[in-house]
């Protein structure tokens, strides 16, 4: 025992002395170009309109966005998806994962210690002193195995592993944002198809009317029957298109189901019409997308995890000290084990060596420092990417904003003056001055107008969902 004591001492202090040597990188945040302003608000005639920089901070608590909307039922299948989206659970079990390879990680910070009992039965050779002996020896041992972390290798796969868990996390956090702005999305052309079959549904009304009224001029011989033929036609189309866009919501519906987690048979939506978009973003919010967007952040600590893991590809070309001892008790009689005499003990490895210095592997370290290094080349660039894609994603989004509001505006009117000319055109035809066909063409062209004003405002729903997305969710840091 006392001559094995100098050498534990000795590789004890080996291993303090080279301890904290890292080798890898320092991580530093890949730098990215960032416009001072958007284009959208150099084109504004607003001067308050002045955006702020974007300072990190991606862990703010995104909240209920979609309350902007004032919209329960919104809300209520907002609630329902955060409960029971499986998506959403599977992105949350992926966290757990992460969460445990750290562990796992971590705990090569740490000694192993094993504990071991039971005979061994072993014959010495016949040229051996004991002449070929056979004895069983039994043992109960204590284990403990260290590798002392000289170059940070450990260290760097726990940071490595530190970034995954939270790439993992800011990548949950996206997953759900995702979910919310679908529901949003699967809400509102929920609605915009609501309101095109009420639409539809007027038309139908309207056109039937219009079509015993011609029949009833037709059996009293005012008119001919051209006019009846054709009211039957813009009827059929009018009762076709109707029931196109019960398809479409049939099939809408079921997508919002999913999304919900819930069976497509287990859930119906009543009908209600989209009421008005209007949504104004606040001066100075959307630059700080890079505080909010969870994919950012992901995309982020994927940078980071790959920079530790060339540290731990580095650590490799240096010296491993494996630090390992067993203590416990060892008799050729099972009655005499536990005796204070029958103790015994090793300090260090039972084969090998306790420093090992790679010499040769045919280029095997090389390439995975080489591997490493391109790993990381390549998450900055998609680092770099993901903040080019959000800055377009919120210049789109503003953009949309604008000119559909504008629009929306220059429709509203197209709507109105489509309208009076249909009633002007219905008082001629009772005047006798034109055909039924003008009068048709005039209900068409009402029917069009209006279907669009429909369509813009369910684009304008859609287009707020997205800028609100783009820029992580919401607005109030508070």
């Amino acid at each position: 025992m006392i001559q094995r004591l100098p050498l534990a001492g000795a590789a004890g202090l080996l291993a303090v002395l080279l301890s904290g040597c890292a080798v890898g990188p320092e991580y530093q945040r890949p730098a990215v170009e960032i416009p001072a302003a958007f284009k959208e608000a150099r084109l504004s005639t607003d001067e308050t309109l002045q955006w702020k920089k974007a300072q990190p901070a991606d862990s703010l608590a995104r909240g209920r966005w979609w309350a902007v909307f004032q919209d329960p039922m919104l809300d209520s299948l907002e609630d329902q998806a955060m409960r029971a989206n499986q998506d959403l659970k599977a992105a949350a079990a992926r966290v757990e994962q992460a969460r445990a390879l750290k562990k796992t990680a971590r705990s090569g910070l740490y000694p192993e210690l094993t504990a071991g009992t039971g005979p061994t039965r072993q014959r010495t050779s016949d040229a051996s002193p004991a002449g070929g002996a056979t004895a069983t020896l039994w043992r109960a041992q204590t284990g403990i195995s260290y590798e002392a972390d000289l170059f940070g290798r450990v260290a760097s796969h726990l940071d490595a592993a530190s970034a995954d868990a939270e790439r993992a996390r800011a990548l949950y956090q996206s997953v759900m944002l995702a979910l919310q702005a679908d529901v949003a999305q699967a809400y509102f052309t929920l609605r915009q198809l609501d309101a095109e079959a009420m639409l539809y549904r007027d038309t139908v009304s309207l056109r039937r009317m219009s079509l015993n009224l011609l029949e009833t001029r037709f059996q009293i011989g005012d008119i001919d029957e051209l006019d009846v033929a054709r009211a039957r036609a813009e009827l059929a189309a009018a009762r076709s298109q109707a029931l196109d866009i019960a398809r479409q919501r049939a099939v809408a519906e079921h997508g919002l189901a999913l999304l919900l987690g819930r069976a497509p048979s287990d859930f119906a939506l009543p009908v209600q019409a989209l009421h008005t978009i209007s949504i104004d973003i606040p001066a100075g919010l959307p630059s700080s997308l890079l505080e909010r967007r969870p994919d950012i952040a992901a995309a982020e600590r994927a940078v980071a995890a790959a920079n530790a893991r060339i540290g731990a590809a580095k650590a490799a070309f240096f010296p491993q000290l494996a630090l390992t001892g067993t203590f416990g008790f060892e008799s050729s009689d099972l009655s005499d084990l536990v005796h204070w005499s029958s103790r015994s003990f090793i300090l260090g490895p039972l084969a090998g060596t306790m420093l090992s210095l790679p010499l040769f592997d045919g280029g095997r370290r090389q390439s995975r420092m080489d591997q490493a290094q391109a790993r990381y080349d390549e998450d900055v660039a998609l680092y770099r990417q993901s903040v080019l894609n959000a800055f377009r994603e919120v210049e789109d989004g503003l953009s949309t904003l604008r000119l559909l509001g504008e629009q929306t505006n220059v429709q509203d009117t197209a709507v109105a003056s489509a309208t009076r000319a249909a009633e002007l055109s219905k008082t001629q035809y009772d005047a006798g001055s034109i055909s039924y066909l003008e009068v048709i063409d005039a209900d068409r062209e009402v029917l069009r107008h209006r279907h669009t004003a429909v369509q813009l405002n369910g684009l304008r729903a859609h287009a707020a969902v997205r800028l609100i997305r783009a820029i992580g969710g919401g607005w109030d840091l508070s």
